[in-house]
């Protein structure tokens, strides 16, 4: 994959949330552009760090470690990130892939399962963030991952909904007080991609969920993550993908009014 770094490719990455899903493709892709990377997740993963190894680029002095830490923890993930920074260097690119989904109802949804989403998915980032400026250095990289659902509304995520709407807030915040660290800030706000969390949350979401989420699309996670490492590489702030998936972003940008009118006759039709 041709990638235009505009600052050169990261020599060292660090990615929570690395053990699966988008995580664990970012951390392929970038181990093949010649880049030393740590990943974290909540349980250790080792096979990762094996496959990392067969996908490092040939002749390369590359490092690969994981470590079990978990983003709601910030004094666990700082640990953690200190360690690594031993272990493989100082990083380049710290990207927040760690997250998880409940979809719900909002009367079904209970307070505990809003309160996990929102801690896991909005003051884990705000804690990937706040350990990573202590090691990124000015030219570094911060991205977070959050989702179309961060710019566009969806029947049955609420707490998913709201905890990515406030992590592209805290991005914007970021993207201004990092500036005189000279550190830059990106935010992924990708439509659905088939994960092993989203095939899971498929198979008990309402279907009007499903019906909404089909306007976007659905992307498989190697195309996704390539696009959005494009983005990446540019150093862009706002890396959407897919065509369905920027459509429906900018239809809610720029005719909020019709996309209102549209997710809620979708809504009627399918409850009847």
């Amino acid at each position: 994959m041709a990638l235009h770094w505009k600052h050169g490719a990261p020599r060292t990455v660090f990615i929570t949330g690395g053990g699966s899903g988008k995580g664990r493709e970012f951390a392929l892709l970038l181990a093949r552009e010649g880049a030393s990377v740590a990943i974290f997740n909540r349980r250790l993963a080792p096979q990762v760090e094996g496959e990392l190894r067969a996908a490092a680029a040939p002749g390369g002095q590359q490092r690969f470690a994981s470590y079990a830490a978990d983003v709601a923890d910030e004094a666990a993930l700082s640990d953690a990130f200190a360690q690594a920074q031993q272990d493989v260097g100082a990083p380049d690119l710290v990207v927040n892939s760690a997250g998880i989904l409940v979809s719900a109802p909002f009367p079904d949804l209970a307070a505990s399962d809003f309160a996990r989403v929102v801690q896991i998915n909005l003051v884990g980032s705000r804690n990937t963030a706040a350990v990573a400026v202590r090691h990124l250095r000015p030219g570094g990289h911060l991205v977070l991952v959050a989702s179309l659902a961060g710019l566009v509304g969806n029947y049955g995520y609420a707490a998913y909904g709201a905890s990515k709407f406030g992590v592209v807030g805290l991005a914007r915040a970021l993207d201004l007080d990092l500036l005189p660290l000279g550190i830059d800030v990106s935010v992924c706000c990708p439509g659905v991609i088939h994960t092993p969390m989203v095939a899971h949350e498929q198979q008990v979401e309402h279907p009007t969920t499903r019906l909404l989420a089909e306007m976007p699309g659905v992307m498989e996670v190697g195309p996704a993550c390539r696009g959005l490492l494009r983005g990446i590489a540019r150093r862009r702030f706002l890396i959407k993908v897919g065509f369905k998936a920027r459509a429906t972003a900018w239809l809610t940008q720029h005719l909020p009014g019709l996309m209102r009118v549209m997710s809620r006759a979708i809504v009627r039709r399918s409850l009847g």
